[in-house]
């Protein structure tokens, strides 16, 4: 007999965001805890997302240098190649990956600990949007600061690569460096890099706070949750990543 229970949690899925992007009940307290929530999942996330992509734009930047060691290749393609690695894939996808981890966990646990510990129920009772009062902050929080997460990272991966490549290893003149990054630059490789952070960090705030939201048991069944949101937030980002790709670059 064919399960429906995939059936049951998509439609669980949609009928949780039609509640969350309901009209709020009182904008100001949505405005308090939404800055609450850019401190708490955004600003909180700018150091691993610096040391991130610092060793990520460091270890791009070697593993080019030493595949284009044929004195036919120039060597501003090692720029080139840290450049394009990082704004079209590394800053976007890789990074999502990282906050799936750490801000898809957060958002699983803290909800799913109000809901064992019924703070979820006693919203209800007093006739709030639980779902719009507990995600929808959190939601707008990572839209609007992620973007800026993958900006700093493509910065920070870029002049990580440059320090290795030019500094610490010197397996290339700084000029050579500079001249890869801006040889050829398609300005619209940046807006691919932020269209698909937008939709990460809706997948990863959403799918997060799905299983959190309706999570049944105690302090285990909590922990359970947080794993199933970093799992499947990882696996749909992974397969978004390649439908925008399609989508955006071909």
């Amino acid at each position: 007999m064919l399960s429906l229970k995939p059936l049951t949690s998509i439609g669980r899925y949609f009928i949780l965001m039609g509640k969350v992007f309901s009209k709020p009940e009182k904008a100001r307290v949505y405005y308090k805890r939404t800055m609450q929530e850019l401190v708490f999942l955004g600003i909180n996330s700018i150091g691993i997302t610096v040391i991130i992509s610092f060793f990520m734009g460091a270890a791009i930047t070697l593993q080019t240098a030493y595949n284009t060691e044929n004195p036919i290749y120039p060597a501003y393609l090692i720029g080139l190649g840290c450049r394009d690695s990082i704004i079209l894939e590394f800053s976007s996808t890789i990074v999502a990956l990282i906050l799936a981890g750490k801000v898809g966990s957060n958002i699983a646990s803290e909800i799913g600990t109000m809901r064992v510990t019924e703070q979820i129920d006693a919203l209800e009772i007093m006739g709030v949007n639980s779902a719009a009062f507990l995600i929808l902050p959190k939601m707008v929080a990572t839209l609007i600061f992620n973007p800026f997460l993958t900006l700093i990272s493509i910065l920070v991966g870029i002049f990580g690569g440059w320090f290795v490549g030019t500094q610490a290893v010197g397996v290339i003149t700084s000029e050579q460096f500079i001249y890869g990054i801006q040889y050829a630059f398609i300005p619209y490789y940046i807006t691919y890099s932020l269209i698909k952070t937008i939709v990460f960090a809706f997948i990863i705030t959403s799918i997060s706070a799905y299983q959190g939201y309706f999570v049944k048991g105690g302090s285990l069944e909590v922990g359970q949750a947080s794993t199933k949101a970093v799992v499947f937030s990882s696996v749909y980002i992974l397969m978004f990543n390649v439908i925008l790709t399609q989508m955006l670059l071909t």
